[in-house]
C-alpha cells in the first residue's frame, strides 16, 4: 500500500491533471488533493483486508477486489514500524530522586542506574526495578500493632538470673545496597525480624532481669541495633538498621503482682537506705567535729599544764639559786607571800591582846552573813591548807563555819541562862 502510494507520488504527471476529476488531460498544474489521496489510501487498506473497495453499482458490493501483494506487504510493514517504535519507547523509565534503578537481562543483573529518565533495552530483553533508599520501613518484634496485641512467641524471653521478661520493640531500618537487597532477600522483613530477635535474645540471655527491665534498657537497644547489623551484615541483604526503640519491658502478666510487691519492697528497702545515710551524713560530722574539738582541748590543756610545770620548775630553781644565797631572806620573802595569799581570800578578825580588858566582842551578825554566803571550793583549800603563824603582839584567826556556829551556840546558851536566872529571882 505504501508502495502503491509511493509510486503515485514518482508519478512524472502527478499534479498535472486537469479537470475536477483528476483524470488525465494536460489542464491545470497544482498541489494534490489530499482529501483524495486519503480516499485512495483507506480503499487500498480496505482492499487488502477483504472489504468493498468502491461506491460503484449493484454489484460492486459483493465483488472481491482483487490482491495486490505488494499494496499488501507494504501495509505490514507500516504497521511494524509502528509497533517497533511503540516497543522500543516502552524501554523509557524514570528514576526519582530517592530511588535506585536495577536493570535485568533476562533475570540477571546488568547495572544500577542513577536518578533522571533512563533507557533499556524493552521487554523481554530487558526489565528494572526501582529500589526506594531514603524510606524508613518499621518492622515490630513481640507485638503488632498495639502494645495489647502481643506475640508471646517472639516477646517472652529467659535472662540470665533464669527469669522471664517479656519485651516488645521496634526495629527501623533503611537500605544501603539495592542490589543485596533485590538477589540477596527473598522477605526483607522477615529477615529483619528474625535477626532482631536473635540479637535481643542473645543480649537479654546474658543480663540480669532488674538491669533489662530498669536501668540497662537504653544499653540493650544499642547493643541489639548493633549485633543486629552484624548479623545483616554477615548475609549482605543490603539492610542499614536505623533504630531500636525498646516499647516494652516487664514480667509475664502470672507474676505481675508478686513483681510488683517485690518492687515496692526494694523502693522501700533503697528508701531507708537513703535515710539511714542521710542521718549518718548529719551526725557524723558532728559528732567528728566534736571529737575533734576535745582532741584540741585537750591538746591545748596537755601544752597549758605542760607549760605551767615547766615555768613552775623553771621558778623553783631560780628561787632555790636565790635561796641558796641568802636563806633567811629567801625564806622570810616566801612566808610573807604565802600570807599575803592565804589572808586575800579569807575573813579576818582582830583582837588586841595588849589591853587587859576581859570582855571580847566578836561582830556576830557579819559572821553570821559570812557563813550564809556560799564558799567556793578554791578559797576552802587554800584556807584549810594554810593555817597562818602568831605575830607579836597581834592575835589573828581563820574563823571556819563550824566555829562560828560554835560560838553562836554559846551565845544562845548564855542567852538563855541568863533568861532562867532573871526568872528565879
Amino acid at each position: 500500500m505504501i508502495s502503491g502510494i509511493l509510486m503515485s507520488l514518482n508519478d512524472p504527471k502527478w499534479g498535472n491533471r486537469g479537470g475536477g476529476d483528476n483524470r488525465g488531460g494536460d489542464g491545470n498544474q497544482g498541489p494534490p488533493d489530499l482529501e483524495e489521496l486519503w480516499r485512495d489510501f483507506n480503499r487500498r487498506l480496505s482492499g487488502m483486508f477483504g472489504r468493498g473497495g468502491g461506491s460503484g453499482g449493484g454489484d460492486g458490493g459483493n465483488k472481491m477486489p482483487d490482491l495486490n501483494f505488494r499494496q499488501f506487504g507494504g501495509g505490514i510493514g507500516l504497521i511494524a514500524a509502528f509497533a517497533a517504535v511503540i516497543w522500543l519507547a516502552s524501554g523509557f523509565y524514570i528514576v526519582d530522586a530517592s530511588q535506585r534503578g536495577i536493570v535485568l537481562q533476562f533475570g540477571r543483573f546488568v547495572e544500577a542506574t542513577e536518578p533522571g529518565l533512563r533507557w533499556r533495552l524493552p521487554y523481554p530483553v530487558q526489565t528494572h526495578e526501582l529500589v526506594n533508599l531514603t524510606g524508613v520501613r518499621t518492622v515490630e518484634i513481640g507485638y503488632r500493632g498495639s502494645e495489647r496485641n502481643k506475640v508471646l512467641k517472639e516477646a517472652l524471653m529467659l535472662t540470665d538470673d533464669e527469669n522471664i521478661v517479656n519485651i516488645q520493640f521496634a526495629v527501623q531500618y533503611v537500605l544501603k545496597d539495592p542490589q543485596q537487597y533485590l538477589f540477596n532477600n527473598r522477605n526483607a522483613d522477615d529477615s529483619v525480624i528474625q535477626a532482631a530477635e536473635t540479637a535481643v535474645r542473645e543480649i537479654v540471655g546474658k543480663s540480669k532481669m532488674d538491669f533489662v527491665l530498669y536501668e540497662g534498657r537504653e544499653q540493650v537497644a544499642a547493643n541489639a541495633q548493633k549485633l543486629t547489623q552484624e548479623i545483616l551484615d554477615r548475609y549482605s541483604t543490603g539492610i542499614q538498621v536505623s533504630k531500636v526503640t525498646m516499647q516494652n519491658a516487664q514480667p509475664p502478666e502470672q507474676v505481675q503482682s508478686a513483681f510488683d510487691d517485690a518492687v515496692k519492697a526494694g523502693q522501700d528497702r533503697e528508701r531507708q537506705k537513703n535515710e539511714g545515710q542521710a542521718y549518718a551524713n548529719d551526725v557524723i560530722p558532728r559528732a567528728r567535729g566534736a571529737a575533734s574539738r576535745l582532741f584540741e582541748e585537750a591538746e591545748a590543756y596537755k601544752g597549758r599544764v605542760v607549760a605551767q610545770a615547766e615555768g613552775d620548775a623553771s621558778r623553783f630553781k631560780q628561787v632555790y639559786t636565790e635561796y641558796a644565797k641568802a636563806p633567811e631572806v629567801t625564806r622570810q620573802r616566801l612566808y610573807l607571800d604565802t600570807m599575803q595569799q592565804v589572808f586575800s581570800n579569807t575573813s579576818k578578825v582582830m583582837v588586841d591582846s595588849r589591853s587587859n580588858s576581859n570582855l571580847l566582842y566578836l561582830p556576830l551578825d557579819k559572821l553570821i552573813q559570812a557563813t550564809a554566803a556560799p564558799v567556793t571550793a578554791p578559797v576552802a583549800e587554800q584556807a584549810q591548807g594554810s593555817r597562818p603563824a602568831s605575830v607579836p603582839g597581834v592575835a589573828e584567826s581563820n574563823i571556819s563555819p563550824p566555829r562560828v556556829d560554835a560560838l553562836s551556840g554559846e551565845a544562845r546558851t548564855r542567852e538563855s541562862t541568863r533568861s532562867r536566872e532573871r526568872g528565879e529571882r
